[in-house]
């Protein structure tokens, strides 16, 4: 499903010279869940941001569902972000001023030839999915942190993407709503067969999931 091959990603700038990833090579296969871990700083959100076509590498290739995304252009690769890859972050990134529903109906704005009548069922059916039919009026304010999380999760699958790619799910929750957050995402990785990749400190977390990577120094140690 996703195939990174001789992977490089470093930043520069006029005094300084930043690998943040080297050489990594890395196959994850469809309907797998993989969990990502290593010391901050090692390069797990700058794999995840490569993945998930956010930011290009400086060298070697990202192939996602046999598809080798170098060559698309910025418009293709928009579009296949939008349709084929969902994000949940650490911070959630609800828009405060949107309801639960508006902010689950965002990703399908971008979308052509959705009507706003099939958004809101959409909207409707994965938030009943995610257990917040009865939260969808309200404002991210006015909910709990795993609340807010689910929210998320129900805006990264709304569009059915093949592939989730989560970054600390669960860093901003307390162990009940983080446990609530790992079975909603064990859900639609097993139900719903989503390849799932999840960057991660718990090593609780980690052991949940079908496979663990290490990375340290943007390199990955086993």
């Amino acid at each position: 499903m996703i195939v990174l091959n001789q992977v490089d990603k470093i930043y520069r700038t006029e005094e300084i010279e930043t690998v943040a990833l080297e050489n990594v090579n890395l196959e994850v296969k469809k309907g797998e869940f993989l969990a990502v871990m290593g010391p901050s700083g090692c390069g797990k959100s700058t794999l995840l941001n490569v993945m998930g076509l956010l930011d290009a590498p400086t060298s070697g290739s990202v192939i996602i569902d046999g598809k080798e995304t170098a060559q698309m252009k910025d418009t293709e690769l928009a579009r296949f972000r939008n349709e084929k890859l969902g994000f949940v972050f650490q911070s959630f990134h609800l828009i405060n001023s949107l309801n639960v529903l508006d902010n689950v109906e965002l990703p399908l704005l971008y979308r052509k030839g959705v009507s706003a009548s099939e958004r809101r069922r959409l909207a409707e059916a994965v938030l009943k999915k995610v257990g917040l039919s009865h939260r969808m009026r309200h404002f991210p304010s006015q909910l709990s942190g795993g609340q807010c999380q689910r929210v998320a999760i129900a805006r990264a699958v709304i569009g059915n993407p093949f592939i989730i790619l989560a970054d600390e799910p669960t860093g901003n929750l307390d162990s009940k709503m983080g446990a609530e957050v790992m079975d909603l995402l064990h859900q639609l990785n097993r139900e719903d067969g989503r390849t799932i990749v999840m960057v991660t400190h718990d090593e609780s977390k980690a052991a949940q999931t079908s496979r663990t990577i290490r990375f340290f120094d943007g390199r990955q140690v086993s």
